[in-house]
C-alpha cells in the first residue's frame, strides 16, 4: 500500500512540473515537433508526394507526372543550399536559377516552375500549403508538366527545406488527360 501511495504522489508531483513550450510558426500556428525523416523513410516520402500530387492533378483532369532523377538532383542541391543560406528563395548561393540547376544536372526539357518551403511540416502538409497559394498551385497544376523533382534537407533542429521542380520534355503533349472513349 505504501508503494502505491508513493507512486501516486510521484505522478502527481510530475504533473505539476513545467509543461513543454509549444513552438509557434511566424503565421501563428503551432509547429509540429518531432517530424524526422530517416534515410529509411526517403522512398516512402517520395512516393507519398508523387501519389498525392498526381491525385490532385487527376482531380483537375491533368496527366500525371513522373519522377526524373535529374530534377530530383537539382531539387536536392537547392534544398541544401537554401538551408546553408538560411532563407527560402529561388536563387542559389551562386546566383543560379531553377533553370540553371536543371541544366547543370543534364535535364533537357523546359522548367515550368519551382515550389519551395521552409517548415517543420510534413511533406503532405507542405503540399497542402502550396495548393492554398495561387502562385504555387498554378505551378503544381501546370497542364504541361510531365516530370517532377522533389527533395528536402532537414537540419538538426528538425527544420525542413523542401524543393519541388516541375518540367516537361514533351512540349507538344496534350494539356489534359485523354478521356476514355464513349460507350455506345
Amino acid at each position: 500500500m505504501r508503494a502505491i501511495l508513493l507512486s501516486v504522489s510521484l505522478l502527481a508531483l510530475a504533473a505539476c512540473g513545467p509543461r513543454p513550450q509549444v513552438q509557434i510558426s511566424p503565421e501563428g500556428q503551432p509547429l509540429q515537433a518531432g517530424y524526422r525523416i530517416s534515410p529509411e523513410e526517403t522512398d516512402a516520402v517520395q512516393i507519398r508526394m508523387l501519389d498525392s500530387l498526381n491525385t490532385l492533378r487527376q482531380a483537375a483532369g491533368l496527366v500525371p507526372v513522373a519522377y526524373d532523377s535529374r530534377l530530383n538532383a537539382a531539387a536536392a542541391t537547392h534544398a541544401r543550399d537554401m538551408a546553408l543560406q538560411n532563407r527560402p528563395w529561388h536563387f542559389g548561393s551562386d546566383g543560379s536559377s531553377p533553370l540553371d540547376r536543371a541544366r547543370r544536372v543534364g535535364y533537357p526539357g523546359l522548367i515550368l516552375g519551382e515550389t519551395i518551403s521552409e517548415s517543420y511540416e510534413t511533406e503532405l502538409q507542405t503540399l497542402g500549403a502550396w495548393m492554398e497559394q495561387p502562385e504555387t498551385r498554378e505551378i503544381l497544376l501546370d497542364t504541361r508538366a510531365r516530370q517532377m523533382g522533389f527533395a528536402w534537407f532537414q537540419e538538426e533542429s528538425g527544420k525542413l527545406w523542401w524543393t519541388l521542380v516541375l518540367g516537361t520534355t514533351a512540349i507538344n503533349a496534350p494539356a489534359v488527360a485523354p478521356l476514355p472513349p464513349a460507350e455506345s
